[in-house]
């Protein structure tokens, strides 16, 4: 048994000389088969001659097919489908001799049809019997039962089928597969490599304290994200590792292996279904024209440049003043060995003078503007800085776009704008009203020529920078405690890429003026993020890790929202995207307040700056900050 173990690889020898035993005891057992086991008939048939024949001419037409070089305990298919074409070539070759003997020679078969016929179908059985034989006794050799987790796997389907050959196959991995379980209730009670189907999600608590299982495999490719997020809060109630099987397109060169089957990711559970945009107009909307990115080197900005270089614009411009930031996606993009020209552009769009110069030089088409402050706190500490680059910096891009007879300019917003509470919010809301009004004014002054400005708003996005999730993360991996700032803090999650997918529909959908919002679905709690963020780091809440509570944050609030009060929405042709109608006041009185600005920076009047945010922007209601005084004094 212990030779058994060591041993990793059948040597051919052994292989052939198996080979051999059952071609020739196939034959022999044919032969007593055509006599229907009578011995006294059987005893006087050449059978031993026609049986070494049979057997010398299986192994020579081996050595063609090299049937025998496959490791047998990986034996698949394609190992079956090499056996039968090792015996059919056989076959075929006893039958020529047989019609050669019998009509050349005029000697009687060497080796009866009907036997022949017989003993080719046993070897077949045989040869592939044995192989499956012998990979069973590999598999129960090398597994310790003791060491084994007991796993379930959720979808009893192709990818379900799949997922237990790898796990089966793969000696690194230590599971038994004890179950599976699946949502279409006519596999129920049905077995799958003599495991048997449950149906749903049921069965999996007494299968946790009946088979002590540890692991549930997520292998449906066919789930709701609904769905999908069920199982893994079943696991996580459960106190189970939930893993999941990607999907087909990512399987290296279309095969699954052990690698490939990953934990469940936090983005599992705050994912939605994905939404269908029209990517052929995006392309028709894009290609051959010049494309600006401002903030392209931030987590929206970056994203919307790996997409929007796939449409085949005739340049690609991307705007940063991080540097190094810039140079990591400039060098992504290369990487990529696309066709599309890019521009790598370091500046500041609060710089007025350098971005004329940019906007003279390029001339760019469509303007995707993702430069801004976005940091709550860090704004609500520095709100000059959000002035300048939120309200002035946009003020100065989009007063380019106009000047140089640009076609679009998408500005990117935030739910933060909505009855804004802090500086960040508020400065952000300023630029959309610039924005919207500024196109009011052109298509009043303007019959044409003139650059369309759409306004997209979402919520937070899930590894951005700033979010939650990497804090959480690096907190955990330091074994905690994780912080939050209220018990009852909500917020809304979409990914970076679907944000961006977003502003594109948005570049193609938009006549101007409108502001875009994202249906997101059920805002999260962030504590319950926290909590199952420490489960499936596999840690216990309280035990290994805790959660204190720090207090909102300066300018901080509960709820964010995609729609203020006075907000009207209109459909679009798409469910999940909407056009929120706001009045945003004259651009005469917009663009004279925002000129007003200046004066107050040069003035360094920190109260004065954020008084006159709220002049601008007289839904801004401070919260948690320093700044509430000024509405207490109104």
């Amino acid at each position: 048994m212990n030779f058994l173990k060591n041993l990793n690889i059948l040597p051919r020898w052994i292989i052939i000389v198996l080979d051999g035993i059952i071609l020739l005891s196939c034959a022999i057992f044919a032969n007593f088969i055509r006599v229907n086991l009578e011995l006294s008939k059987f005893s006087q048939e050449n059978v031993l001659l026609s049986s070494l024949v049979f057997m010398l001419g299986g192994l020579l037409v081996m050595i063609f097919t090299k049937s025998y070089i496959g490791i047998v305990r990986h034996t698949g298919i394609r190992d079956g489908q090499n056996i039968v074409l090792t015996i059919s070539i056989n076959f075929i070759l006893l039958a020529m001799v047989n019609l050669i003997a019998v009509h050349v020679f005029g000697e009687k078969f060497l080796m009866p049809t009907s036997v022949l016929i017989i003993a080719s179908l046993l070897s077949l059985i045989g040869l592939v019997f044995y192989r499956l034989l012998v990979k069973q006794l590999f598999q129960t050799i090398k597994k310790d039962p003791r060491k084994e987790a007991k796993v379930i796997i959720f979808g009893a389907g192709e990818a379900g089928l799949l997922t237990s050959s790898v796990i089966e196959k793969d000696r690194q991995i230590k599971y038994k597969v004890v179950a599976f379980l699946d949502d279409d209730p006519k596999k129920s009670g049905k077995f799958i490599q003599g495991v048997k189907i449950l149906y749903g999600t049921e069965a999996l608590e007494n299968l946790v304290l009946e088979k002590k299982v540890t692991d549930l495999i997520i292998s449906a490719q066919d789930l709701s994200v609904k769905r999908r997020r069920e199982i893994i809060d079943e696991c996580l109630r459960l106190k189970i590792n939930p893993r999941i099987v990607p999907p087909v397109h990512q399987w290296v060169n279309g095969d699954l292996n052990s690698k490939q089957i990953r934990d469940v990711k936090i983005e599992d559970l705050l994912s939605r279904e994905p939404i269908c945009l029209n990517n052929p107009l995006i392309k028709e909307e894009l290609e051959g024209k010049v494309v600006l990115v401002t903030g392209a080197a931030g987590s929206i900005g970056s994203e919307l440049c790996r997409q929007i270089v796939h449409y085949n614009p005739s340049k690609l411009l991307l705007l940063d003043q991080a540097e190094s930031a810039l140079y990591d996606i400039e060098q992504e993009i290369h990487a990529l060995e696309l066709n599309t020209p890019i521009e790598v552009l370091l500046a500041d769009v609060r710089n007025e003078k350098r971005i004329g110069e940019i906007f003279k030089a390029f001339g760019p088409q469509v303007i995707f503007h993702a430069a801004a402050y976005k940091h709550v706190p860090m704004m609500e500490k520095y709100p000059e800085e959000a002035v300048k680059c939120n309200i002035i910096g946009t003020k100065i891009v989009a007063d380019m776009a106009v000047f140089h007879k640009a076609e679009k300019f998408v500005l990117v917003s935030t739910d933060k704008a909505v009855n804004p509470t802090n500086v960040m919010g508020a400065t952000k809301r300023a630029a959309e009203m610039y924005v919207q009004s500024l196109n009011q004014y052109l298509e009043l002054t303007h019959k044409s020529g003139y650059p369309k400005f759409i306004t997209t708003r979402f919520g937070n996005v899930l590894g951005s920078n700033g979010s939650v999730i990497p804090l959480f993360k690096k907190q955990i991996k330091k074994g905690g405690p994780i912080t939050v700032t209220h018990p009852d803090i909500t917020r809304y999650f979409m990914t970076i890429p679907e944000a961006c997918e977003l502003v594109l529909e948005a570049a193609v959908m938009g006549h101007g003026g409108e502001i875009y919002v994202f249906d997101m679905g059920e805002p999260v709690k962030i504590v319950d993020l926290a909590k199952k963020m420490i489960q499936l780091s596999g840690k216990m809440l309280d035990r290994d890790i805790k959660i204190v509570f720090t207090g909102l944050r300066d300018g901080e609030k509960l709820y964010e929202e995609l729609l203020n009060d006075e907000e009207q929405v209109k459909v679009t042709h798409h469910p999940k995207i909407k056009i929120a109608k706001l009045s945003c006041g004259s651009y005469e009185r917009v663009d004279t307040q925002i000129l007003i600005f200046h004066d107050i920076l040069r003035r360094n009047s920190e109260t004065d700056l954020v008084r006159h945010i709220k002049t601008l922007v007289p839904e801004y209601i401070s919260n948690s900050s320093r700044f509430e005084v000024l509405d207490r004094m109104n």
